[in-house]
């Protein structure tokens, strides 16, 4: 474990100090994300975060590659420079989405072609945990599966980049709680050996997010911008798919039945835990829109993110419960493997209740904990809900001063980076 607090500390260090020179390269190529009428954040703010990460990563990597404890990671296949090789191709697609604001078919094209270099480099879903264990045999429905699985998380990810520090932070959360699983199963599967790529890309992976937070937590001084949130979904679904590998089905099977059989399938639920909260918010947009007769990329203001702001929490207090939320989640899979599932379901549901408390209690109408004026000394821009509508217009909040500016007719509809989801 020490070896991958190492890299993670690396990748921390690395991206936290590389963030800065992320700053003046956004600038530089004009990648600003400017304030318009109905945006979270209060000032035109760089969005090239992503490179900052995407270094840290790389530099934290190339260490790993050098420690004789990793070397059979870096000899048992190219799947780990394929990860990196994907994430630098979608680094590169969101840099120039970031400047040039592409299409989404173009953006498409690319997140797949990440996506068919790391298949090519043997980072393929080759069996799922079903309770027959399915094993995929057919190269072309593996290639596709693995393509569908890698670029629905890069997208989750991308759509639940809404607020300061909520995709690092969740990211960070959720891998924590993978790390953790994978180490242990690598600890029961080789005991004389436990080096495994799938717990050291979440090392790296979890290291860039928290080195990345203090630039980017409210009020955030960078946005990790699509560069970053979609390096963030592709490395983490590429260290999914390599677990898959690492679970013997016919020797852990063979003398489990019922319940005994729970933690064969944390390889499939614990990726979908961490990454639930932005499938869930993607699933719900794209419902919603096209239910409304529009296109699913068409915007609107009606994230999970935008809710927990109608409901008038503050910037902060919203991103710290949604951490709370991806905490339960993504802990509360992952202890199914030390724990009896009862229990687990028990503790769980106990969770559950205290972080519903948390987004529909008092806490979002009484006091000024964690108000975002507290850290800004400015006033918050999203007031609470209006009687009309969980986001009608805006209201003065209880430490307003003057009332903000009046939303034009017809407002443009974007994220606290700017753009459309």
């Amino acid at each position: 474990m020490r070896a991958y607090l190492l890299l993670m500390l690396v990748s921390a260090a690395v991206t936290y100090l590389a963030t800065p020179g992320a700053r003046w390269v956004a600038r530089r190529t004009n990648a600003i994300t400017a304030v318009r009428a109905r945006d979270v954040h209060l000032q035109p703010t760089p969005r090239l975060g992503g490179l900052a990460m995407l270094l840290g990563i790389v530099v934290a990597v190339v260490l790993a590659s050098q420690m004789p404890f990793l070397a059979g990671v870096f000899e048992s296949g190219p799947q780990v420079w394929g990860i990196v090789g994907g994430a630098a191709i979608v680094c590169l697609l969101g840099w120039a989405d970031d400047v040039w604001d592409l299409d989404w078919m173009t953006k498409l094209a690319g997140q797949v072609l990440a996506a068919g270099f790391m298949a090519w480099q043997q980072v393929q879903l080759t069996s799922l945990p079903t309770p027959d264990w399915l094993f995929i045999t057919s190269s072309r429905i593996s290639l596709f599966v693995t393509i569908l699985v890698v670029v629905v998380a890069m997208n989750a990810v991308n759509f639940v980049d809404g607020l300061d520090g909520l995709a690092a932070g969740l990211i960070a959360i959720g891998g924590t709680a993978f790390l953790l699983y994978t180490y242990g199963l690598t600890q029961q599967a080789t005991p004389e050996n436990y080096a495994n790529l799938a717990t050291l890309m979440m090392a790296v992976l979890v290291g860039a997010c928290l080195g990345f937070l203090p630039h980017n937590f409210f009020p955030a001084h960078i946005f990790m911008g699509d560069s970053g949130s979609m390096v963030l979904g592709l490395v983490f679904a590429g260290a999914a798919i390599t677990i898959t590998g690492n679970v013997d089905p016919v020797s852990m099977g063979a003398t489990l039945s019922g319940a005994q059989r729970v933690p064969l399938f944390i390889p499939l639920l614990l990726p979908v835990a961490v990454v639930l909260l932005p499938l869930l918010d993607m699933a719900l947009a794209v419902v919603r829109r096209l239910a409304a007769g529009k296109s699913p990329f068409h915007p609107d203001r009606m994230h999970l993110h935008h809710r927990m702001l109608a409901l008038g929490h503050s910037h902060r207090r919203a991103v710290l419960i949604l951490y709370v939320w991806a905490a339960v989640l993504a802990f509360g899979a992952a202890a199914l493997v030390l724990w009896d599932w009862k229990a687990v379901l028990a503790g769980l549901g106990a969770a559950v209740v205290v972080a519903l408390l948390l987004t529909l209690g008092p806490l979002r109408t009484r006091g000024r904990f964690l108000d975002d004026d507290v850290a800004t000394g400015s006033h918050p821009t999203v007031a609470p809900a209006h009687p009309g509508g969980p986001l009608g217009p805006h209201t003065p909040g209880p430490h307003a001063a003057t009332p903000p500016p009046a939303a034009p007719a017809a407002p443009t509809l974007t994220t606290h980076e700017g753009r459309p989801r």
